[in-house]
């Protein structure tokens, strides 16, 4: 449970930085800077905050070749349902929901990867005390 948790906050917060529909940051920080400056820098920072939070965990725990490892399982997956004919990737928002479940499969793995680990094979990570 802990592991899908991770990964639904990482959707979460790609999918409220950028997604097809109308309700997202970017396009409503477009739109409305001007008006709500001090919201909108606001709405950043809390999201930008969210984006260290789960690259550092990210990189600590899996590191950019772990990263590019998920990525790449994910993309092969899409390809493999691509070419089963299960997935079309005609339709130009379907396109953007799967890259945000790719990015939130690796950023939702790469936070829970320690907990994992620990799972399988009995030994906790310890961060570096001295930072």
């Amino acid at each position: 449970m802990g592991l899908f948790l991770r990964w639904m906050f990482a959707f979460i917060l790609i999918a409220l930085t950028y997604n097809p529909t109308q309700w997202n940051y970017i396009r409503w920080s477009m739109a409305n800077y001007g008006s709500f400056l001090s919201l909108t820098v606001l709405m950043g920072l809390v999201l930008l905050i969210g984006y260290i939070v789960y690259l550092r965990a990210t990189l600590r725990s899996i590191g950019g070749v772990g990263m590019a490892l998920v990525l790449a399982v994910v993309l092969a997956l899409l390809w493999v349902l691509t070419d089963f004919g299960l997935l079309a990737l005609s339709n130009r928002d379907l396109n953007v929901w799967l890259g945000i479940l790719a990015l939130s499969a690796v950023l939702g793995i790469g936070l829970g990867w320690s907990h994992v680990r620990r799972q399988l094979s009995g030994q906790a990570d310890i961060d570096d005390i001295d930072e």
